[in-house]
């Protein structure tokens, strides 16, 4: 079966499949073929709604955010049950036995869309939940070393100015973390860890430990404990919090599953959360398919909910070797039942990894390479981080006290997670535009190889996007100077067919002239972007062109964050973002835009 977590040791990962990396001793492997890879309630596992079936299967139910009153009336009088609700962002996990449900419930009032999360029943285990086994603990006489992977990013360097902050928090949504382990148990919050297996939280204690191996190798590499013994995480000050997503038996990351740990990492207010892993069954969900526009919508809701309750989500961009940015075929889909061969096009997304506002992470092998399965794509790649490849896996923790090496973006995303975590420990109140701001900053620029594939500049391309991370300019040690002043505009402002547009910003408090780096980070909601031409207007009238987008472009939305040298300009006054649409039949809005000087 194909499996989605992106990164490990044994044939684990999707959609690349096995991204073997040597192990440092086998016993610390866990070879498995059917894995890819703060509530002051009382402790409760989710209430059955109704008794197991064969054949129910999962839904997403979808409405106006605020009251799901009707959804829930819609799902019930159509022979369903609802298993989940989510009233701020309006989305119901209901679950049938019926074949006509979906198509019933989308003629009912207030339902915007309904979309089945999975082509398998949802297991009987949903409606009793058995907690996962508690691992027997193996003590270490392993030594912290200055491993090849913290080094190359300046994790090392960086524990001597700032370790992170134990009042930031690392969401990791994986497959569980072993809480127990000698090098996670200082840094873990139990408090808010939960399980999000099929799409409602069980806050019971140990929910939230691991049915495989994966999700306790990357809690290790973002911030295991700097306690003389095994290994070091890139921030091990900060507090890592379990959020299972995966399933056991398969340890699949349903959209259900999703959207429950984005609404948790929301509400629990969680700086950071990683996700290594791509929403099942579909490797990437087409809006042409009612199903997967709702898993879309469905997951999309969720991750602007957290976002907008202050986290910034990490995501790895797969091991394919696939590139994200001209996408044509997907062979793998679904991977609960049976795949199928597809044409696709690049408005289909892999999720969360593609979503407005995740920071995108290519993987690296040990050196400035990208490693050979690692994703790639133009404007899709936000950064680059270690992943490993071949002999030089990512070594980091297992379950039961346990060490070993894995490679993948699985592996790359969690280094990202630190250095974010770095930078909200060593920038208290920093938002997730400021954070994704900062990690394109403080970035280390990698050049191309000779390889057509990385188009783009040393600045920023395909293989790389802005670059690899750098924790020690994260947290303000290095030689780049950290973070300049930040200054932000979220109005909405409507972009009209053939229209311009302008969205203004005040600057002031910086002296002498703008950088010859500024950064202009654009989030654009537009449903063709090839109708577009976005500039930057200076206080003195002087405009620079940021892009003019192909018209053949049909993808959705700009999401960058663009270098203009504007050194000759005055930095304090009003700058301008305009936006002109030139085309006919798609509209969209400026949602937010911010400059960093």
């Amino acid at each position: 079966m194909a499996v989605a977590a992106l990164g490990t040791a044994v044939a684990l990962a999707t959609p690349a499949g096995a991204v073997p990396a040597a192990p440092a001793a086998p016993a610390d492997t866990e070879p498995r073929s059917a894995v890819a890879a703060r509530t002051a309630e009382a402790p409760a596992g989710p209430a059955a709604p109704a008794a197991w079936t064969a054949g129910t299967r999962a839904y997403l139910v979808i409405g106006a955010p605020g009251d799901t009153t009707a959804l829930r009336s819609a799902v019930t009088a159509n022979g369903g049950s609802v298993y989940a609700q989510y009233d701020a962002i309006g989305v119901v996990v209901a679950h049938s036995a019926s074949g006509g449900f979906a198509a019933a419930v989308r003629r009912a009032s207030g339902v915007q869309q309904v979309g089945a999360t999975r082509t398998s029943d949802v297991p009987a285990d949903a409606y009793s939940p058995a907690l996962p086994t508690t691992p027997a603990q193996s003590p270490t006489s392993l030594t912290e070393t200055a491993r090849w992977d913290m080094t190359r990013i300046n994790a090392d360097k960086a524990w001597a100015v700032n370790p992170g902050s134990a009042s930031v928090t690392v969401g990791i949504l994986d497959t569980g973390v072993d809480d127990l382990h000698q090098d996670i148990a200082p840094n873990f919050d139990a408090a808010g860890s939960a399980s999000c297996a099929y799409g409602k939280a069980d806050t019971r204690t140990g929910a939230w430990r691991d049915v495989g191996t994966h999700g306790t190798h990357v809690a290790g590499t973002v911030a295991a404990a700097k306690n003389g013994k095994g290994v070091v995480g890139v921030a091990p000050g900060v507090k890592i919090a379990s959020v299972r997503i995966a399933e056991p038996g398969t340890s699949l990351f349903f959209a259900e599953n999703t959207v429950c740990g984005f609404m948790w990492a929301g509400e629990r207010g969680f700086e950071v959360t990683n996700n290594s892993y791509y929403t099942d069954p579909w490797m990437f969900n087409c809006p042409d398919d009612p199903d997967q526009a709702a898993i879309i919508e469905g997951v999309r809701r969720a991750q602007a909910y957290a976002e907008g309750k202050g986290s910034l989500q990490v995501a790895a961009a797969g091991n394919s070797d696939y590139n994200l940015a001209d996408k044509r075929s997907d062979t793998s889909s679904p991977n609960d039942s049976t795949p199928v061969s597809r044409t696709i096009t690049n408005a289909c997304v892999d999720i969360p990894t593609e979503l407005p506002g995740v920071v995108t992470v290519s993987a690296m092998g040990n050196g400035p390479v990208k490693a050979s399965y690692s994703n790639f794509g133009r404007d899709v790649i936000d950064v680059a981080a270690p992943g490993g490849d071949g002999s030089s896996g990512v070594y980091s923790t297992l379950p039961g006290g346990k060490y070993g090496n894995m490679n993948g973006t699985s592996m790359a995303s969690p280094h990202v997670a630190g250095v974010a975590a770095l930078l909200a420990s060593a920038n208290p109140g920093a938002t997730p535009a400021q954070l994704r701001t900062a990690l394109a900053t403080q970035s280390t620029d990698i050049a191309c190889p000779s390889d057509s594939r990385c188009t783009g500049t040393t600045a920023k391309n395909a293989f790389f996007g802005e670059g690899q991370v750098d924790a020690l300019k994260a947290v303000g040690g290095g030689t780049t100077p950290p973070p300049g002043k930040f200054f932000e505009n979220t109005t909405d402002v409507a972009v009209s067919d053939n229209g311009t547009v302008e969205s203004s910003l005040t600057v002031s408090g910086v002296a002498g002239n703008a950088p010859a780096a500024l950064k202009v980070g654009v989030d654009i909601k537009h449903t063709y972007r090839g109708d577009l031409v976005v500039s930057l207007v200076a206080p003195d009238g002087s405009v620079y062109l940021l892009e003019d987008f192909a018209n053949g472009d049909s993808a959705d939305n700009v999401l960058k964050t663009y270098t203009v040298n504007a050194s000759s300009e005055a930095a304090s006054g009003v700058w301008k973002l305009r936006v002109r649409d030139v085309a006919t039949q798609d509209t969209g809005r400026i949602d937010a835009w911010n400059l960093t000087f």
